[in-house]
């Protein structure tokens, strides 16, 4: 089964092919643009220089030091995916914003070392951040809206959230665990580059497939705020990780999220479409048409269980 069509985004048929892939997968790849690619490596490089840190050292950039603005590092099994801990470590970076009660708002914290590791993140973030929304301009076309629809709605003020993640080689024989359990993402869409080790699954019509693992392509896939706004149309699709790559995998997530403040709203459609049953079966039961309040409440509540110890200590 051929998981992912790669798809040039200035071709004529760009928007034609990224609809279909919206409706049939929830994912595509993209081709990392050449000037990017050094980028990609520099970034790689420095967050293995980071991570190779004593722990000591690490913790005074931690998530617990980010405090409500739920940014920085956290150990390996210190995230959660449904209640169990992933076998990967990472760091979190958002916005750089001012002071903001509002959860996750405010500035990012940056490690005394490796020098260029910030002027590293915060150039690779405006660059997905530009790539996502030259994507999604391209989905409006496809889906009969205007190409600024998102840019001059949802996403007019986003949230870009941006992690960075190290998963070392999975235990041989261990079926037990996950890098990353199976999960959707939260938002709208995600690119993801990575330094080409395989290790990614989607579930592809109840089968789980390998995502292709090269480096130069960036695999954009669909939040659960894509599929709620398109009624199933566009389908937000699980997806996991396990490293059997034999060395740590270096995983670049860039989130392209709603503005916190705003309120996901399904479209209206002129035809009479209707989701498939399988549409509908979400692996985490979750019923995306009942979802109520803004795009920040949804992520804050989500978060807040990925890191459920940082919420209580956040919450008291």
């Amino acid at each position: 089964m051929k998981l992912l069509p790669v798809i040039d985004p200035a071709a004529p048929d760009a928007a034609e092919r990224i609809d279909r892939a919206c409706r049939d997968v929830g994912f595509f790849a993209v081709p990392l643009p050449p000037p990017l690619r050094a980028e990609r490596d520099r970034l790689i490089a420095l967050a293995s220089d980071f991570f190779a840190l004593d722990q000591d050292e690490k913790e005074h950039v931690s998530m617990q030091v980010g405090g409500s603005a739920w940014r920085g590092w956290f150990p390996l099994e210190g995230e959660l995916t449904s209640g169990v801990p992933d076998r990967k470590e990472g760091y979190y970076f958002g916005a750089e914003l001012p002071p903001d009660p509002r959860p996750m708002h405010g500035a990012n914290i940056w490690p005394a070392r490796p020098e260029g590791f910030e002027d590293a993140v915060m150039s690779w973030m405006a660059a997905m951040e530009a790539l996502g929304q030259r994507l999604l301009s391209l989905m409006a076309s496809g889906l009969g809206r205007p190409p600024d629809f998102f840019a001059t709605g949802l996403t007019a003020t986003p949230t870009p959230l941006f992690r960075v993640f190290r998963y070392p080689p999975h235990p041989e024989g261990d079926t037990a665990t996950w890098g990353v359990g199976e999960h959707t993402d939260y938002g709208l869409l995600t690119l993801l580059a990575t330094d080409g080790t395989p290790g990614l699954e989607v579930n592809v019509q109840g089968e789980w497939v390998d995502a292709p693992a090269d480096a130069d392509l960036v695999i954009c896939n669909l939040g659960d705020m894509l599929d709620r706004l398109t009624g199933g149309r566009y389908r937000s699709t699980p997806h996991r990780v396990r490293n059997h790559g034999g060395h740590d995998r270096y995983s670049l997530p860039f989130f392209l999220d709603p503005g916190w403040d705003a309120s996901v709203e399904p479209l209206e459609f002129a035809d009479t479409w209707t989701p498939s049953a399988q549409a509908h079966a979400r692996w985490d039961r979750q019923n995306l048409t009942n979802i109520a309040g803004t795009y920040g409440e949804w992520l804050g509540a989500k978060v807040a269980k990925v890191f459920p110890d940082l919420a209580r200590d956040i919450s008291t």
